[in-house]
């Protein structure tokens, strides 16, 4: 009997779980075609084929939507899982040769940027008339510059960052550099392909943050 009621919560949990990532992804969806001020929760729903009520039983308001977007986009998918044990992060954080340091630095915020880019740009135009949008920027920043601080903190603590660099420095530099907008204005406005833009930031990145750039 035990058995089955695992089972039966088992399978609960799996089907709760796949009508989160629809709606989810139907709000993605809508938010990038249509902006945020023109996303409604109804249109959430129906995109998603569910009711009202479970939208919000299920992920919550439309600045929670936009956010556990945002999060999924950040680490590529819905797991349970911290940024800073995914197998990406651990690599930087056991990687010891500075030069390397920052060429899978670079690798990872052309990856996220890839997947954040569109919601970037909702976000961006959603700031000015949308309180709570603007809060979410806000804790989005404050995010992006922990992340920033981890790994100029790494680069520090393996002997690869300039001496006339402090770690804050170093680390609101790599903050702008994270900023999933600026790499998606030069691929979408000055056409820059992924090569180029990819090899721009890890010579910017080493000029400005290593001890002996190269």
């Amino acid at each position: 009997m035990a058995e089955k009621r695992a089972y039966r919560s088992t399978v609960r949990e799996e089907s709760a779980g796949r009508t989160r990532q629809r709606i989810v992804r139907a709000a993605s969806d809508l938010f990038v075609a249509r902006g945020y001020a023109g996303t409604t929760i109804d249109a959430i729903a129906e995109s998603a084929g569910v009711s009202r009520r479970t939208v919000f039983q299920s992920v919550g308001s439309k600045v929670e939507l936009l956010k556990t977007a945002w999060d999924w986009g950040v680490v590529g998918d819905d797991q349970p899982i911290p940024v800073v044990d995914r197998p990406e992060i651990a690599r930087m954080r056991a990687e010891r040769d500075p030069d390397t340091l920052i060429e899978l630095w670079v690798a990872q915020v052309m990856r996220v940027g890839a997947r954040l880019g569109p919601l970037a740009v909702v976000l961006a135009r959603a700031v000015d008339a949308d309180a709570e949008a603007a809060e979410l920027q806000s804790r989005i920043d404050v995010e992006r510059r922990t992340g920033a601080t981890m790994f100029v903190t790494g680069l520090e603590g393996i002997g690869g960052l300039r001496p006339d660099v402090t770690v804050a420095q170093g680390a609101d530099m790599a903050w702008v550099l994270m900023n999933p907008l600026f790499v998606r204005r030069l691929h979408e406005e000055r056409g820059w392909t992924d090569d180029q833009v990819r090899a721009w930031l890890v010579r910017l990145a080493k000029a400005s943050l290593l001890a002996t750039p190269h």
